[in-house]
C-alpha cells in the first residue's frame, strides 16, 4: 500500500498540536516540510493563497482544533472529472 504524501505533515501537526492549540486555535494551518508556512481564517483563504506558490499534493492544510472530528483528509485537483 502506498503511503500518504502528506503522512509526514499530519504526524507533526499530531506530534505538536499541544502548542499549536495554544498558538492558533480556531484558524487553519498550512503545512509543508514539517513547518507552519501559513495562518488563515478559513480553509478556503488557506487553499486559495498557499496554491499560488506551491503545488498542490505538496502541502496540508489543517484546521487548528482540540476536537479530533475536524481530521480529515480533503484532495484538491485541477483535473476536471
Amino acid at each position: 500500500m502506498t503511503q500518504s504524501p502528506l503522512k509526514k505533515e499530519f504526524e507533526y501537526y499530531l506530534s505538536r498540536r499541544a502548542e499549536l492549540l495554544k498558538e492558533y486555535e480556531g484558524k487553519f494551518i498550512v503545512i509543508k516540510d514539517q513547518k507552519v508556512i501559513g495562518v488563515y481564517d478559513t480553509q478556503i483563504d488557506a487553499y486559495t493563497q498557499t496554491q499560488k506558490e506551491h503545488e498542490l499534493g505538496t502541502f496540508l492544510i489543517q484546521e487548528v482544533s482540540k476536537d479530533e472530528s475536524t481530521y480529515s483528509q480533503t484532495f484538491y485537483s485541477r483535473a476536471i472529472v
